[in-house]
């Protein structure tokens, strides 16, 4: 009983010890966008002190920063609705049929994310510029769609094959097209898996950072551009970058926390039939 005890009690210590180490970066985020300058700057470090929004209200009176989360809105937004609509097809297919170089196919999903996005940063920037979207929407979306759609296709790849071939053999002697398959069958059913494709490809194109520095320059830049916009060779605003941080973080934090729950499921559900 003594040894039971001692070895939750280690468990205990050791997720604790992991979720303090987890949460800290975020912690002293928050809490740096809420100290005054004097605060920010001290050494060794102020662990209490008075809120202040002052550092908010700078940056919600900037024009920057508005601009900013609506554009990482705008961009997120079709980004997602891009993947899941090329993403589904894909995995329905690569899920139900054989075809040729369909394991080449697979391997070039499943490796995308082996490729390091600096090394794709320059090409992608001569291309863009070459064709004239730079500084554009639509560059962004086509980028952050070669890290998302794998991640689509992936995850409803692994949902679809888990449905049973009967209803798919039912539906095909009830006279029902292939797509209609797809649309009233694998799509309801595979809800989950497609649920979360959405919530990871919103999630990856929000916090996006490298395409967008380098894609854009003034009318497309989104939230993240706009934090590293503060930084200069004269000043160093922590407040109001860690304010900026703070409002890009938080809602997709809150966001993640409500549907957590659908992304244990929609995770766990194509992992045995």
């Amino acid at each position: 009983m003594k040894q039971r005890t001692l070895t939750r009690l280690l468990h205990v210590l050791g997720l604790a010890a992991a979720l303090a180490f987890a949460l800290f970066p975020f912690y002293w985020m928050v809490s740096s966008s809420l100290k005054n300058q004097v605060d920010l700057l001290a050494s060794p470090p102020v662990w209490l002190f008075k809120p202040t929004l002052a550092h908010y209200a700078d940056i919600f009176s900037d024009e920057r920063v508005i601009k900013g989360v609506f554009n990482s809105l705008i961009v997120a937004t079709c980004t997602t609705i891009a993947a899941l609509l090329l993403g589904t097809p894909a995995a329905y297919a690569l899920a139900r049929f054989e075809f040729r170089g369909k394991g080449d196919l697979w391997f070039w999903f499943i490796s995308n994310r082996m490729i390091s996005p600096i090394v794709l940063a320059l090409p992608v920037y001569l291309l863009a510029q070459s064709l004239r979207l730079l500084d554009t929407h639509a560059v962004l979306v086509l980028m952050y769609l070669t890290f998302t759609l794998p991640i689509a296709v992936w995850i409803c790849t692994d949902q679809f094959r888990s449905i049973p071939a009967d209803l798919e053999q039912a539906a095909r002697l009830e006279g029902a097209s292939q797509f209609g398959i797809f649309w009233r069958i694998y799509l309801p059913l595979g809800l989950p898996g497609v649920a979360v494709s959405a919530i990871f490809s919103f999630i990856f194109s929000w916090n996006e950072l490298l395409y967008a520095l380098v894609l854009t320059r003034r009318d497309a830049n989104t939230a993240p551009v706009v934090a590293t916009s503060f930084m200069t060779g004269y000043e160093l605003p922590w407040g109001r970058i860690m304010a900026t941080s703070t409002v890009i973080v938080l809602p997709v934090t809150i966001f993640a926390l409500l549907v957590s729950r659908h992304m244990v499921r929609g995770l766990t559900m194509g992992a045995t039939k």
